[in-house]
């Protein structure tokens, strides 16, 4: 998925991570690819949303289709929902309203599947802000729908945490082949050595690389 959420406003805005300026500063000086990338994108950043619900059931929603399918699919998901996406509002929609709104099968079992989680209690997320990366990502595998990949984009775009490297991602895999080798079809492991010199600002330096391929950001 390339798309990722963004600001218009300047770079001061109060809602900008705050270690961003230092993972920038970072990665421009160790990152001669990023050193030439980071500038075309000015005065934009990683933003959040403060409903972790709603984070998890777009990136659901998004798993394995374009940015601008996932906004199609996810209006679909609203619509059902009577434009307030929550988990009482998915509940009450059930599978049978998620389906005649037009969201594939699969992916209405697994947002209900998520949403059953939210509103029963069965998952913390008032703990997850103090738990480290991989308890959370642990906790969230274990609701159905969500793996690593959907996990980890949790962690970028709810939790902000500064260091995740998505390595199932397509658009961070495409970005490193374009960028460091030519084109050429990159394995995680290549991708995993290029990412080293971004330690730790992995998100920063993934951010801006989604940004290389598509300027203009989606919401989760």
């Amino acid at each position: 998925m390339d798309g990722r959420p963004a600001n218009d406003g300047p770079a001061d805005d109060p809602g900008k991570p705050d270690y961003w300026d230092a993972a920038v500063a970072h990665l421009m000086k160790r990152d001669r690819i990023l050193r030439k990338v980071i500038p075309q994108h000015p005065e934009v950043h990683l933003l959040t949303r403060d409903e972790p619900f709603v984070t998890l059931a777009r990136a659901i929603v998004a798993q394995q289709i374009s940015a601008k399918s996932a906004e199609v699919a996810w209006e679909k998901c609203v619509t059902a929902c009577h434009r307030r996406v929550t988990p009482s509002a998915v509940v009450r929609a059930g599978l049978e309203g998620l389906r005649e709104a037009g969201l594939s099968q699969r992916k209405s079992e697994y947002v209900l599947d998520l949403a059953t989680h939210f509103h029963e209690g069965r998952v913390h997320p008032q703990q997850w802000a103090e738990m480290d990366d991989e308890a959370v990502i642990t906790e969230l595998t274990a609701i159905r729908g969500i793996g690593r990949w959907t996990a980890e984009m949790f962690l970028i775009f709810n939790l902000r945490r500064p260091d995740v490297l998505p390595l199932d991602d397509p658009g961070l895999l495409r970005a490193i082949s374009l960028h460091y080798f030519s084109g050429e079809p990159v394995s995680r492991f290549e991708a995993r050595e290029v990412a080293q010199a971004w330690k730790p600002w992995c998100t920063v330096a993934t951010w801006y690389l989604w940004r290389s391929l598509d300027p203009v950001p989606v919401e989760y």
